[in-house]
């Protein structure tokens, strides 16, 4: 008979994978390796919709493995955006470090449900995932001596090709792809959310946003962003940005403007230029703004 008070260890697991994902992307000497991208992946993708899945049906009977990966997986793909809405309403916004938390935070409170409703059960009934019992099933399999040489060289075969699976599957995931090369580009209220934009003003009136670049291209980029009022470069007065970003690369600032046209519905262009293409802008963001007389 198990002990109650021993944490079941599918749960151990679940608590060490988000812990161990939390340190390689707080600290800086770890934030820049390919496990970064490893260990994100299934905090972001499987561990919180596990973790619910877990405290939701604690029995064994509940749902099937397939049910419970599938669940899993679907699961994640809907918190995760709910989490990240519920942060875009809060003094934190949408940035890395409060999803982290939120997401870390949401896995082990689902965990530690997940262990306390287990707990009131029957042990033959609690749902538990058989990783010694596996582990001995698959030590004896490969302990056996084979019957024949064949057998043999198909075993390791098989053991070689298991191993290059999960070495590719890592090659692929952590090795940019050409068409992944990108630049994020955004523009935020003073608050740091994605509301609170200025859209009214009087003529003469100056406006402040927060405007975000990212350098996802794989060198060393350099941006230029001008501002256009119903597509006249006159009409707005902001100072002209210049910046040089190296890959993953953030630059986030203030940048003020004021409008020196009066209108209602104005488009105003944020546009952003790449190496000194000035004709045609990279990326393109606009705000409707009415601008009455003073």
């Amino acid at each position: 008979m198990s002990d109650k008070n021993n944490v079941p260890s599918d749960i151990v697991i679940v608590v060490a994978l988000v812990s161990l994902t939390c340190v390689f992307i707080l600290l800086p000497f770890l934030s820049d390796t390919p496990i970064r991208t490893i260990l994100g992946l299934p905090m972001v993708l499987f561990l919180p919709g596990y973790a619910l899945i877990a405290a939701l049906f604690p029995k064994k009977d509940d749902l099937d493995g397939i049910e419970r990966v599938a669940l899993s997986f679907g699961l994640s793909i809907a918190v995760v955006p709910l989490i990240g809405l519920g942060l875009n309403y809060t003094p934190w916004g949408i940035r890395l470090l409060p999803i982290l938390v939120s997401l870390s935070f949401f896995t082990v409170v689902m965990c530690v449900v997940a262990v306390l409703r287990r707990r009131v059960l029957p042990e033959d009934e609690e749902f538990s995932v058989p990783f010694s019992a596996a582990y001995l099933s698959l030590r004896e399999e490969l302990s056996k001596k084979p019957d024949n040489r064949l057998d043999r060289i198909l075993s390791i075969i098989l053991v070689l090709s298991i191993l290059a699976s999960i070495v590719t599957l890592a090659y692929v995931v952590v090795t940019p792809k050409e068409g992944e090369k990108f630049t994020e580009f955004y523009i935020l209220g003073m608050d740091g959310m994605a509301d609170g934009y200025p859209t009214n003003f009087t003529l003469g009136q100056s406006g402040n946003v927060l405007v975000g670049v990212v350098n996802h291209e794989y060198e060393i980029t350099d941006y230029s962003l001008e501002l256009l009022l119903e597509n006249d470069s006159s009409s707005v007065e902001h100072e002209r940005l210049y910046l040089t970003l190296g890959h993953n690369e953030t630059w986030e600032g203030e940048l003020s403007f004021t409008p020196e046209s009066v209108g209602e519905d104005m488009k105003l262009q944020f546009l952003l230029y790449k190496n000194g293409n000035m004709t045609v802008p990279y990326r393109d963001l606009h705000l409707w703004i009415d601008v009455m007389e003073g």
